[in-house]
């Protein structure tokens, strides 16, 4: 049988059996965020009009690419738009396959403060960690 008949006849199996839970996948979230993270962003977008951060990608740095963040009052036509505890973050869709599953955290120590990023694509980072490969 061909597999496209295969996958077919699988398909109207599901359906008539009622079982149309093996159709449904799961979804990836584009990007979570830490309740550190939450809490910084309710600080840095509070105010009359409404912010949001915009991550994006962009090709720089010793291991070929580098965060971008930027605070924008509009979305995007093909922003991803990640909604967590009252915080809007839009993930530019040229970079959703890069950032897909990261994850966003706030770290503050006695010398600097930033985000940060636990990326499970990437494949390595520079030395200095500001930049990254997948």
């Amino acid at each position: 049988m061909h597999f496209n008949a295969i996958l077919k006849q699988a398909a109207t199996n599901s359906i008539k059996s009622g079982n149309t839970s093996s159709r449904l996948r799961l979804r990836k979230a584009a990007l979570t965020l830490t309740p550190a993270a939450v809490s910084r962003l309710k600080a840095l977008t509070e105010g009359p009009t409404p912010q949001y951060l915009r991550v994006g990608v962009k090709q720089k740095g010793c291991s070929g690419n580098s965060y971008d963040l930027q605070f924008t009052d509009s979305k995007g036509k093909f922003d991803e738009i990640v909604n967590q505890d009252g915080v809007t973050v839009l993930v530019d869709s040229k970079a959703l396959i890069t950032v897909l599953g990261s994850e966003m955290d706030f770290v503050q120590d006695k010398l600097s403060e930033h985000f940060v990023f636990n990326n499970p694509n990437a494949k390595g980072t520079c030395g200095c960690g500001e930049s990254f490969a997948v």
